[in-house]
């Protein structure tokens, strides 16, 4: 992948990152309306701790454009996204056994704790790769 490419695809995947955590966090909470969204995690996903999450994505949107030069906040990303990914592993192990009934009575909230973690493990490695690339720039 070419300097220039390889920027464009750090920048959208930044900008992906950002509309990820905001319209995720609006739409699995239903704009902070599902009690239940907040009280099945609510050390991670508390009122306040689903506007921080929101307030990450912005985060991402406003280092998008000079990411491929900020290795360091990529990796304060990355590491960000792997504690995300750790609590939804901690979350797992405690609650799958509640995923078929949720499935059930809520398909999308369902849906946002079968999966987080896997999405945020997708974007710790990017965050991770995009802090590699950086430094070597």
């Amino acid at each position: 992948m070419n300097q220039s490419a390889g920027n464009r695809f750090v920048f959208l995947g930044f900008i992906a990152a950002g509309f990820t955590n905001l319209l995720g966090m609006l739409a699995a909470s239903e704009f902070f309306t599902k009690t239940a969204f907040h009280s099945l995690s609510p050390n991670v996903f508390s009122e306040f701790g689903t506007f921080m999450v929101m307030v990450w994505g912005l985060a991402y949107l406003a280092a998008a454009k000079q990411a491929h030069n900020l290795p360091a906040l990529c990796f304060v990303f990355a590491f960000e996204k792997a504690i995300y990914v750790y609590t939804w592993v901690v979350w797992i192990q405690a609650n799958s056994d509640t995923l078929p009934a949720l499935q059930d009575s809520d398909p999308l909230l369902a849906l946002f704790y079968s999966g987080y973690g896997l999405i945020d493990l997708a974007y710790a490695l990017f965050f991770a790769w995009a802090g590699i690339r950086a430094l070597r720039n």
